[in-house]
């Protein structure tokens, strides 16, 4: 049984050094603008960038996969194909894409390119990840984060392809690469201008020792003085209906599957993933660190309880979940 793949997020090429130092097997970027759904200000990479930090992973043994995982705009897709390019000029190991013109043209234009599957391309059934091995020669599917641990496992029996799984981080209304809830509010959405609540329609109201944050001035959630707050994402607000005040999308936690490495490994997982290309080096250093070692405990057949609470605290509004990893609704 082969090791796990350890795949780490690198929002910045600091970031990517990080990841690398701290025990990332490959990380994942993408470049600055809108070709992938990180795309925030002070983000990503130049193509020179992109370049310096390939050559850094190679001399260190680790991989760098380029994110190009947004839905090409109708009548200007010059700018996706221009990042397939760029990844190929900076030697990246594979790229991550999602949309069907943009798979093609990798396909036909670059037939040495290795092509993962985006989570943002949902694709959840074996016929659905064999439609893309088959007609695109795609060699990994990331798995969108709605399978349980037994429903991952026996995909992976069926699927044709490595599989690759998010372990750690964020997560999204349940319905992968669709998102319309940000597009709703501020008319840019991940899935195709590659930012989720962006910067500038946020806001901050405070009064009566309250703290409402806004998005594109609707406010989507209030904080009494001393409780935890997040990023404001509109899939994440709380709101008031006639049934009462609650999350009507998603609750503000984060996936921390840790416990399942075991689980997920034995499935025969080739890779698992850590989200939060937004966040900063020190998180996706602790994090790395985190998952290395649990990864390693389990090569030499021991457990991976230690290394389960060490990030507890990077968790969004200090909760932590395994997501439908452990479906509890069926």
């Amino acid at each position: 049984m082969s090791a796990i793949e350890l795949v780490c997020p690198g929002g910045s090429p600091a970031m990517l050094r990080s990841a690398i130092e701290a025990g990332a097997d490959s990380v994942y970027c993408g470049l600055r603008d809108e070709t992938n759904a990180r795309n925030f200000p002070g983000l990503n990479f130049s193509a020179a960038e992109l370049a310096d930090s390939v050559a850094f992973a190679h001399q260190r043994a680790a991989k760098v996969l380029v994110a190009v995982n947004t839905f090409a705009r109708a009548g200007a897709t010059d700018a996706w194909r221009r990042a397939v390019d760029t990844a190929v000029a900076a030697g990246a190991d594979a790229l991550i894409a999602a949309d069907l013109a943009v798979l093609a043209y990798a396909r036909d234009q670059h037939p040495g390119l290795r092509l993962h599957l985006s989570v943002q391309a949902a694709a959840n059934s074996a016929d659905a990840i064999a439609f893309y091995a088959a007609n695109y020669g795609v060699k990994r599917v990331v798995l969108p984060r709605v399978l349980s641990a037994q429903e991952v496992a026996a995909l992976v029996g069926e699927a044709p392809i490595e599989v690759e799984a998010f372990v750690f981080g964020g997560l999204c209304v349940m319905a992968e690469g669709r998102c319309a809830l940000s597009s709703y509010a501020t008319g840019r959405s991940p899935n195709l201008s590659g930012v989720c609540s962006p910067p500038e329609a946020v806001s901050f109201d405070r009064s009566s020792g309250a703290l409402t944050p806004r998005l594109a001035g609707l406010a989507i959630d209030r904080f009494e003085a001393g409780e935890t707050t997040g990023y404001p994402t509109l899939c994440k607000g709380r709101f008031s209906t006639a049934q009462g005040e609650g999350y009507l999308f998603e609750e503000p936690v984060s996936l921390n599957a840790m416990g399942l490495l075991k689980a997920l490994r034995a499935a025969g997982v080739r890779a698992v993933k850590i989200e939060g290309r937004q966040r900063g080096k020190a998180y996706v250093a602790r994090v790395a660190a985190a998952f290395r070692g649990a990864i390693d405990a389990l090569e030499r057949g021991e457990e991976t309880a230690p290394f389960e609470k060490l990030l507890t605290d990077l968790a969004e509004g200090g909760r932590e979940t395994a997501g439908a990893y452990r479906k509890v609704w069926r």
